[in-house]
């Protein structure tokens, strides 16, 4: 008769051609939860997006509920006048969208972030496609409002209109749609520069006053080429009808997309190249 001694292992053969698995598929589904999750659960999203809704309604209402027929702003779009808050507005969401980005570099949450998902570049793409269709969403949602409610006081004036006049509908979208694509170059001045004071200073600084500087020099060709920088571009897809002097509405949307997409493409290749 014979034991086995317990304290005796037996040497186990692996199986070379074994498939290992991680203990974790990532997926594009996952890392677009997991940034939903980030974006929203960020007390910084709620302040600075309930802000931008409050000035666009606030500002619009006053707008209407002050507003005279024959006065200095007959001439104004209608659009134009009760979203006159996107002004402010688009401050707010764009500071947001720096913060999605610029945020976590400064908080340090960027490295548990690249070290869950290791290719990098789906992190980008997440947060801006996350960012996007909620900064659109909750902005379509502020104007459509902002403007039905402008229009009870605007009702008997000559700025008196309704969503299914000609290039209305449009300009209420296209306005949404203008203040999520200078967030998205917000966001991706954040992922570039990695710093929240030093993107806000580079989307205020280029996107908003050099094309002001630039306009004062008295050149058709600069003029021209300033109808296509991202404010300048903003304005012309806001408006129910043409303004003079500015980029079709169509043109202004191609600019403001090849503006966003030239911001996070930068951002893209340097997180490829640069250690967080």
């Amino acid at each position: 008769m014979t034991t086995t001694d317990p304290t005796v292992t037996t040497p186990t053969t692996v199986d070379p051609t074994a498939t290992v698995r991680p203990p974790y598929r990532i997926t594009p589904a996952r890392v677009l939860r997991s940034e939903w999750h980030k974006l929203w659960s960020l007390r910084s999203t709620w302040i600075t997006i309930g802000s931008a809704a409050a000035l666009i309604l606030g500002i619009g209402l006053i707008m209407g509920a002050t507003y005279t027929s024959g006065g200095g702003d007959s001439d104004v779009d209608t659009v134009i006048l009760t979203l006159y808050g996107t002004l402010l507005g688009q401050l707010c969401i764009a500071v947001l969208g720096i913060l999605v980005t610029a945020g976590e570099y400064s908080t340090g949450m960027i490295r548990a972030s690249l070290t869950a998902v290791p290719t990098r570049l789906p992190v980008l793409w997440a947060k801006a496609a996350v960012f996007a269709v909620s900064a659109f969403t909750i902005m379509f949602v502020t104007a459509l409002i902002t403007f039905s409610t402008a229009q009870l006081f605007l009702h008997d004036t000559d700025q008196s209109a309704s969503l299914a006049d000609p290039g209305v509908l449009r300009a209420v979208a296209g306005n949404s749609a203008a203040i999520t694509l200078l967030s998205l170059i917000g966001l991706g001045l954040g992922a570039l520069l990695r710093s929240v004071p030093g993107a806000i200073g580079a989307f205020i600084g280029g996107v908003m006053i050099v094309p002001e500087i630039l306009g004062m020099i008295p050149y058709e060709t600069v003029e021209t080429a300033i109808r296509y920088f991202p404010t300048q571009a903003a304005g012309a897809l806001g408006s129910a009808t043409p303004i003079p002097d500015t980029a079709t509405p169509g043109a202004a949307l191609l600019a403001l997309f090849l503006w966003a997409a030239a911001s996070l493409g930068a951002a893209a290749l340097l997180l490829r190249r640069r250690d967080a």
